[in-house]
């Protein structure tokens, strides 16, 4: 059964967003987060393993919810699907993506960084957005500034947010969770500290949920 988004955005107040730089690293990645209590994970499209790291988590690991971020375009998001992903991000919406998105009946969370932008993805139906990029796109204040007029969206914050950030947007009423590399931090996962990522994955979940 497809979880929802909202289900999925209800899985951590953090979702670890992932760059693979080498394939074989990937499953055990996901396995250590998932151990530290993370029960999903965002791999992006930055490198031309993205796709086959995630299908690979997709097999290797069922029990995360694995989404793929970074889609620009109808095809990225039919070869997301194809390799197994349970939600897809983007950083912004165009109007064609935002389309293909609708049409799709993923699980999705398209981004946005303006009122507007947000208004016409609330008017395709969409009620779950990434707000990107959150810190120089206004942070926090504008966030609080938007459940104002649109109380019934739900958004996740991602771009230049840290543990102690973190804290500052999820005390916000439209925020149920954030986006964040620092959960798996480059140096770590180039050292293969797997042990480290569930350390920082346990500590920041103690951190973070009431």
């Amino acid at each position: 059964m497809m979880r929802s988004i909202e289900d999925i955005m209800g899985l951590s107040p953090v979702i670890p967003v992932v760059v693979v730089e080498a394939v074989q690293d990937a499953v055990p990645l996901a396995e250590a987060l998932l151990a530290g209590g993370v029960g999903v994970i965002e791999i992006t499209l930055r490198t031309p393993q993205a796709l086959e790291a995630a299908a690979r988590v997709a097999k290797a690991v069922p029990g995360i919810a694995l989404g793929i971020g970074s889609i620009l375009d109808h095809r990225q998001l039919a070869a997301a699907r194809d390799a197994g992903a349970h939600f897809v991000v983007t950083p912004g919406t165009p109007p064609k993506l935002a389309e293909a998105l609708r049409k799709s009946e993923m699980p999705a969370l398209p981004g946005s960084n303006s009122l507007s932008e947000m208004l016409a993805l609330r008017d395709l139906g969409f009620r779950h957005l990434k707000f990107f990029p959150a810190e120089p796109a206004g942070g926090a204040p504008y966030l609080k500034a938007v459940s104002g007029p649109v109380p019934d969206l739900r958004l996740c914050p991602t771009g230049g947010i840290d543990a102690e950030k973190a804290k500052i947007y999820l005390a916000l009423a439209n925020v149920p969770c954030v986006g964040g590399s620092w959960l798996a931090p480059d140096a770590l996962v180039r050292a293969r500290d797997w042990a480290g990522i569930t350390q920082r994955a346990r500590e920041t979940l103690d951190a973070l949920r009431p």
